[in-house]
């Protein structure tokens, strides 16, 4: 396994956010490399954490770096949608640190990345059976094309797209660094950003692989379901699809009533399950910036149980 050092985005913003109690129970649903659960398990006596991921290799080197906490952390290998089939008690505080991990893009041979070539995967949990390839080779066009242009908000979806198929009936793409040629191939000189041009697409094709955007609502819902009276919600976003599903959700949540507009009294009878704790998405500081160019694009929203 590589060595691995993981740099946790708005590390401090979320410890704070979090307001830890030393007997409280807490969830980091998104291990990676578990820089916010060693950072949460030194902060608890009889308090537990449990730490979530679907990637083994996340797991075992989170393990060895959570060891010395003992029976105060409990891994568990599960996508953080199902959580509460795995935890049974109250919880003070959940964490979402959304999208690929530096774990994963650090390592090469998992295929995440369009900077060296590696068999194209991107699976989150290698025991998974759809993978890259699968979506690059076989989906049917319109299904691709919606999916680069949807989950990338890839503006050259149509040309990029055409591209994929056209290599594709030469013969099957198979590698990360052939994709990000066909994909760069597609998309003019003059209409390029500063970032590499086949990052929209990757992301798309990742996101598919791994059903991220369903998984969130459904994991906020979960994490929501199992908090505890004043327990908080925290998710960190790194794209805008994401950032508006957590937007959208902690609003339902926050607002109670789903009667139309017009109706004169609630008929309804939804309260109000969560306060916002903050409106405005909490973003890196310049020194996090300089420091850590990964963290960007990185937004955090915190939410309360009423």
């Amino acid at each position: 396994m590589a060595e691995f050092h993981h740099v946790s985005v708005l590390h401090r913003e979320c410890i704070e956010g979090l307001c830890i109690r030393e007997d409280g129970v807490y969830v980091d649903a998104t291990l990676g490399g578990a820089g916010h659960s060693a950072s949460i398990a030194q902060r608890l006596t009889t308090g537990r954490l449990y730490g979530l991921d679907r990637d083994d290799d996340a797991l075992a080197a989170a393990g060895e770096r959570l060891a010395p906490f003992g029976s105060r952390v409990t891994l568990v290998k599960t996508d953080f949608r199902n959580m509460a089939d795995h935890i049974r008690e109250p919880i003070d505080g959940v964490l979402f640190d959304l999208g690929v991990s530096s774990f994963q893009l650090d390592e090469p041979e998992r295929g995440f990345s369009y900077m060296h070539d590696a068999p194209l995967d991107m699976r989150m949990d290698r025991t998974a059976g759809l993978t890259a390839y699968d979506v690059v080779n076989e989906y049917a066009r319109e299904e691709l094309k919606r999916i680069i242009a949807d989950y990338g908000e890839e503006r050259f979806a149509g040309p990029v797209t055409a591209a994929i198929v056209r290599a594709r009936e030469g013969k099957p793409i198979r590698t990360t660094l052939e994709l990000a040629e066909i994909v760069a191939s597609a998309i003019p000189n003059a209409k390029r950003e500063r970032q590499h041009p086949a990052k929209r697409t990757f992301q798309a094709i990742r996101i598919a692989v791994n059903d991220e955007l369903a998984a969130v609502e459904e994991g906020i819902r979960a994490a929501v379901g199992l908090l505890a009276p004043g327990g908080r919600i925290l998710v960190i976003t790194f794209h805008s699809l994401e950032d508006r599903i957590v937007k959208s959700e902690f609003r339902r949540l926050s607002n109670g009533c789903t009667c139309p507009p017009d109706f004169p009294v609630c008929v309804c009878g939804a309260k109000p399950v969560v306060r916002i704790v903050n409106h405005k998405p909490i973003l890196p500081s310049a020194e996090e910036l300089a420091e850590n160019p990964r963290s960007r694009s990185a937004k955090l929203r915190i939410a309360e149980k009423i």
